[in-house]
């Protein structure tokens, strides 16, 4: 059987799932390391299983719209399309981090502001 010709929609696929990958896996470490710095959550094993669930959530979201950027304007350009994943990529990211990791119910003894210390000052909490 002859292989299908490789596409921009095959490319973005490929780069979906990889780009999408990184993006969730990077989010959902950073929320479990602000989650565990800031004593969030009952224990550690429950806030595992939230991210465990979160993650494959995190990795299709992340994914669908590198796939559509690729296959749409990957055609004729791509390294714009490149360039359009990866900002999508890096705002993706620090939403998820700052909506699920960032949270304003919890008491602030151990962090002031919900935000811990390593959280570097120019990226916005």
């Amino acid at each position: 059987m002859p292989e299908a010709p490789r596409g921009a929609w095959s490319s973005g696929v490929r780069l979906g799932v990889c780009g999408g990958g990184v993006t969730a896996l990077a989010a959902v470490v950073a929320v479990g390391r602000i989650w565990s710095a800031c004593d969030v959550g009952v224990n550690a094993a429950a806030n595992s299983l939230t991210l465990l669930f979160l993650a494959p959530l995190a990795w299709l979201a992340a994914a669908v719209p590198w796939v559509v950027l690729y296959g749409t304007l990957g055609r004729r350009h791509r390294g714009l399309a490149l360039a359009a994943g990866l900002v999508f990529s890096v705002w993706f990211a620090w939403f998820l981090v700052t909506w699920l990791g960032v949270a304003d119910g919890y008491p602030q003894g151990r962090c002031p502001g919900n935000v811990p210390a390593w959280w570097p000052d120019f990226v916005p909490a």
